[in-house]
């Protein structure tokens, strides 16, 4: 029997056509995976399986329930975990979860057998509000709410997003054990280990159903999309022996929590350095610190030959800096943003025509000069908030996990984007959850528990541990960590 069964569905936002005639069944129990480029349509099926939205031809059904005509129905037996986590940041893990529960029509202590095996690892921080915890315990508090009223099909949009590899895997092993209890799953993700882990996957692009099959099959067909070439980087190219980042003994305390704790190393001109550790590691407060947002509570360091104890306002206007929330003001198009910022960092009227110009030829964004950014693929917004910065060209660009949810394919020219900066003798400081990335640094730290526990080249530190990749030397270190995430 099918739990849900999708036929001739279409959906179209003015001139965007976000779905063409789809159809698709997925049999009840499966482990299905929904997967395809920034834009391709994935959330719009979500959001219309989830009764959110309503088709404007065609028609779905879960369970034997149409989507239209008995919402009420399917709203029982579905649970659904967006993009973006449906997490209240200010209400605490357990009324975050009391709340789900009581839209829902049930109770915690009713829902409770459906949770336990998840809730029960982050039921010790219950008091402790949502927006304080890591991206893992994010992930698990989500799950915990989709689940609470005992779905029988669950909905997952790239639940993983900016979330690292060891608690991607452990997420994906609780994800078996619900299948297990017989729960249909449709999981979409851009990460290509967690794309096998699925026994049948649909490819979507442009709103239109490309493929369907099993994981490996549809791999190999649109390998362009989905294992495109590896870059090539002159490794130190554009390095030269000046020390662009400089930190000795550098400490974060909270409390008596030590999130920052003794770190020292350096970072070369044009190098690109990245910067690596599980989620709650350390390395967005150290960031922090080195981009001027956060006082050191001991230690030095200099960023762009500036104090970060006492320069800050020279610190940022020798950086750039693209955070995990995009710095962009969706409200304006294009050129605005750009426009805005290169006044934000203090180029003249004249440097910011001639840049606006340079940028969105290089973007090939120039036919999209005045358009609105929150129209705009996410990938696309990723590659407009880097270029925009390094408008002013920086000496160091600190990016925080700059690609978190893009395809390969788009990933791929964000890292071209990358290695013209580093060859114009920008430093880039990037943190990132894929591994495959941090194959294109040129050195990397791994932090573990506050500390910085390894560092060298990929080829370096993949022979020092004895790994095959830097997934498994990632998963190595990681492993070690005796603190919680949280």
């Amino acid at each position: 029997m099918n739990a849900i069964e999708v036929h001739n569905v279409s959906k179209r936002y003015g001139s965007v056509q976000a779905l063409d005639d789809v159809s698709l069944n997925v049999e009840q129990g499966e482990l299905f995976g929904l997967i395809g480029p920034d834009g391709a349509g994935k959330t719009t099926l979500y959001r219309i399986l989830c009764t959110l939205l309503l088709p404007q031809s065609g028609s779905a059904a879960i369970d034997g329930y149409d989507t239209v005509k008995q919402m009420r129905e399917i709203r029982r037996r579905v649970g659904y975990m967006p993009g973006r986590f449906s997490l209240y940041q200010d209400l605490t893990v357990e009324e975050n979860l009391k709340f789900f529960a009581t839209l829902f029509g049930t109770t915690i202590e009713e829902g409770y057998d459906s949770i336990k095996a998840i809730y029960s690892q982050i039921e010790r921080f219950k008091d402790r509000r949502a927006g304080a915890l890591s991206g893992g315990m994010k992930q698990k508090l989500a799950l915990s709410c989709a689940l609470v009223h005992s779905p029988s099909v669950l909905l997952l949009d790239e639940p993983t997003t900016g979330v690292d590899p060891v608690s991607r895997k452990e997420f994906w092993e609780m994800l078996a054990t619900l299948k297990q209890r017989g729960i249909t799953i449709v999981a979409s993700t851009p990460y290509l280990d967690e794309v096998r882990c699925c026994e049948r996957v649909a490819f979507l692009d442009q709103g239109k159903l490309r493929g369907i099959g099993a994981p490996e099959d549809i791999l190999d067909e649109f390998r362009d999309i989905f294992n495109p070439p590896g870059l090539e980087h002159e490794k130190e190219s554009a390095m030269n022996e000046e020390n662009v980042i400089e930190v000795e003994h550098l400490v974060k305390a909270f409390g008596t929590f030590h999130a920052v704790d003794d770190i020292s190393f350096k970072v070369k001109k044009g190098e690109i350095f990245g910067f690596l550790g599980a989620n709650g590691a350390g390395k967005t407060t150290a960031m922090r610190m080195l981009t001027g947002l956060s006082q050191p509570t001991s230690g030095k360091g200099r960023v762009a030959g500036f104090d970060i104890s006492h320069d800050h306002e020279q610190i940022k206007k020798h950086i750039g800096y693209m955070s995990q929330r995009f710095s962009l003001y969706e409200d304006l198009t294009v050129s605005e943003n750009i426009r805005l910022f290169g006044g934000i960092y203090g180029m003249s009227p004249e440097a910011i025509v001639q840049k606006t110009d340079e940028a969105l030829n290089q973007l090939q964004f120039s036919a999209h000069r005045n358009t609105l950014v929150k129209s705009l693929p996410l990938g696309w917004k990723q590659k407009l908030a880097f270029t925009v910065s390094i408008i002013h060209d920086p000496e160091v660009v600190f990016l925080d996990e700059p690609t978190g949810g893009v395809d390969p394919a788009t990933r791929r020219q964000f890292w071209e984007l990358i290695y013209d900066a580093a060859q114009r003798g920008i430093t880039v400081f990037v943190t990132t959850h894929y591994m495959d990335e941090a194959e294109y640094c040129d050195r990397i730290s791994i932090m573990v528990d506050g500390k910085i526990s390894a560092m060298g080249t990929p080829q370096e530190l993949k022979r020092q541990y004895g790994q095959d990749d830097m997934t498994q030397v990632f998963t190595y270190l990681a492993r070690k960590a005796t603190r919680s995430s949280d």
